[in-house]
């Protein structure tokens, strides 16, 4: 598959995960990407693959999974150095037919595997897919000022959530369906990734208190800027506090004129007027 390093597809994912580095969301090897690769984007580049692929043990079987191709960045890489050497720091990856292991078809050219949260990546991808079958990306990053958030905000969904609605217009617009918050979990566990698979059944974005986001969409463009929004509205609540505090803030009338203006529905019992 030596020229699979030349697909747009290669390069749009070297070039998103380096906004997020220069967006100081990913510092040394902080974060995880993986995107599920439809067959066509694929399929023309195995004629070549060698048969001399490596193949590594999943701790849980995901057949829900099964041949499913995915782009993945690797465990102990540095998302600085992915643009400029995609093939040490990313790799292809397709999931066994049985759903124990997968193969490495191309990049981890030096060893590397998959992230060690490729196992939360993998419930998550299986929890998206039962809502959206167009779903195909899980992002994970250290986005620093909803890092700094989950210390001074209290970790209640519902205020969580309407405190970032409020910083800034359009954020109704971009997450109706709400932030998810679970407690601190040690990172690469199975249990993270099942609290964060739970909170995914309804919702496109999960906070890791004291460590980062965690998003799902449909493509790059749409994971990234989910967790875009929901990061500067973080930063405009930093600003705000560091000004004194909230005087004034939109109505819950006024983001539910809002939500019905862009024809989207906010998370259930949330605002404090009729839906």
């Amino acid at each position: 598959m030596e020229n699979f390093i030349e697909t747009p597809t290669v390069k749009e994912f070297c070039e998103i995960t380096q906004l997020m580095y220069k967006k100081g969301w990913d510092e040394r090897n902080g974060g995880n990407v993986s995107w599920i690769l439809d067959e066509d984007k694929v399929r023309p580049y195995l004629n070549n693959h060698s048969e001399n692929v490596r193949k590594v043990e999943l701790p849980f079987t995901v057949k829900e999974l099964a041949n499913r191709y995915l782009l993945v960045t690797g465990t102990g890489k540095y998302f600085k150095n992915i643009i400029n050497d995609p093939q040490d720091a990313i790799g292809l990856i397709q999931i066994a037919d049985d759903g124990k292991s997968y193969e490495i078809l191309w990049g981890f050219v030096n060893g590397a595997v998959a992230t060690s949260e490729l196992p939360t990546h993998l419930m998550n991808h299986i929890q998206r897919l039962e809502v959206d079958k167009e779903h195909r990306v899980i992002m994970h990053c250290h986005a620093t000022h909803t890092i700094a958030m989950t210390f001074s905000h209290e970790l209640d969904e519902k205020l969580f959530t309407k405190t970032l609605w409020k910083m800034c217009t359009e954020c109704l617009v971009v997450f109706p369906d709400g932030i998810g918050i679970i407690p601190w979990v040690v990172p690469g566990t199975e249990a993270i990734g099942k609290l964060t698979a739970e909170k995914m059944k309804n919702q496109r974005s999960v906070i890791w208190p004291f460590h980062g986001v965690f998003g799902a969409g449909q493509d790059l463009d749409e994971t990234f800027g989910l967790i875009e929004t929901i990061e500067k509205s973080a930063e405009v609540y930093t600003y705000v506090q560091s000004q004194g505090g909230i005087k004034q803030d939109i109505s819950d009338e006024n983001l539910l004129k809002l939500a019905k203006g862009f024809n989207v529905e906010p998370k259930h019992g949330y605002l404090e007027v009729g839906e």
